[in-house]
């Protein structure tokens, strides 16, 4: 069977929708050799990570045969035909236009739906344009797989579409979180980034959703010999924490790291001694997987799906309850009978999540068509 993928983010993103895309296609390619996977991109960005993705024996790189004007959108359709391909796969949202038209049958991934949850963090003209291409890839494709039980219902609730047509695959993460380092590599990740030798950990992009602030007023109150760490990209948040750090007079216990290598974030998950994850909303959690599977308690939010992806033994506060956060941490942080049970259950929990059986949910799902 060749199944084709909507490429452009696995072909030219080195973070985020990028690395699940090459994650999810390089899983399958591993684990069913038997089919081809084609890639459809416009461009491909050279990069190391790109370059060995692309180096798989049964995975192809597929640019523009009939030009690149309107392709992904339209044009692509006559390659997909061209190259024989059954099944087509939108990772992020969207497919091409007039696919229910043709033989070839379609699958679109919805990651979330949170530009209707949260319309004032998006650009009027930005939140309408993924509104558009979400709901007509909803309405259109044969399948629908959504990443949480919690995206399914947005799409029930907010496009009217029918629970028969969505299936809930859940995402893994990278199969380097879930293998300890050794205790040289583990020393040599904290010199580098001179990490503190107790810390609590945050990971993602530093943005108002995202919800750092109510990490930072729960530090005050947590024990003073744990300093916060905190990994992602700054966008213009990050002057509102600033001022709330400066407020609390906590600069002297934040740590902000920025372009970390992917290969070491694993050790600074390792060496934390909680997760936290205040998240006002998600469509997933893929940073509570890595948690999990590093063997770090997690501390998380409620309201969206992180219950889903921290599972029954992690603690879950309300986003804007800093004195609920500050006391969870606490709690983990002074019970070591408790950390030891977080550790222990969050582990076996995350199982689910595993590469092998997502991979064989997906094509099962490919397979039903």
């Amino acid at each position: 069977m060749k199944i084709g993928f909507d490429g452009k983010r696995a072909a030219n993103n080195l973070t985020g929708l990028g690395n699940y895309s090459r994650s999810l296609i390089e899983h399958l390619a591993n684990q069913f050799p038997e089919h081809k996977y084609l890639v459809y991109s416009p461009k491909v960005k050279q990069a190391k990570q790109i370059d060995a993705f692309f180096e798989k024996e049964n995975i192809e790189l597929q640019l523009p045969k009939n030009g690149p004007f309107l392709w992904r959108t339209l044009n692509i359709l006559k390659d997909l035909n061209q190259d024989g391909c059954q099944i087509f796969h939108g990772l992020s949202q969207e497919i091409p236009l007039a696919i229910q038209h043709t033989r070839i049958k379609s699958i679109v991934t919805i990651h979330d739906l949170i530009f209707l949850h949260f319309p004032q963090y998006y650009k009027f003209i930005d939140r309408k344009l993924y509104e558009w291409k979400s709901k007509s890839a909803c309405k259109r494709a044969s399948k629908i797989i959504a990443i949480s039980e919690k995206t399914k219902k947005d799409i029930i609730d907010l496009y009217k579409i029918s629970p028969e047509k969505i299936q809930v695959i859940y995402q893994s993460c990278d199969d380097s979180f879930k293998t300890p380092f050794p205790q040289h590599a583990l020393s040599r990740i904290s010199a580098t980034y001179k990490l503190p030798e107790k810390y609590i950990l945050n990971v993602g992009t530093i943005e108002e959703r995202k919800n750092l602030k109510l990490a930072v007023q729960a530090l005050k109150k947590v024990d003073e010999e744990y300093k916060l760490v905190v990994i992602g990209k700054q966008t213009g948040y990050f002057k509102t924490v600033e001022k709330e750090i400066e407020k609390f007079d906590l600069k002297d216990r934040i740590i902000f790291l920025k372009n970390i290598p992917f290969a070491d974030l694993p050790g600074i998950y390792q060496m934390a001694g909680v997760f936290v994850y205040p998240s006002f909303y998600e469509g997933f959690g893929i940073p509570i997987i890595e948690a999990l599977y590093s063997g770090i308690p997690v501390v998380a939010a409620t309201g969206s799906c992180l219950e889903e992806a921290g599972g029954p033994n992690s603690l879950y506060v309300s986003p804007n309850d800093a004195d609920g956060l500050a006391k969870s941490i606490n709690q983990v942080l002074e019970n070591f009978e408790l950390q030891k049970e977080m550790k222990e259950k969050g582990l076996e929990f995350v199982q689910k999540f595993n590469s092998s059986v997502v991979t064989k949910q997906l094509m099962d799902c490919y397979l039903s068509l």
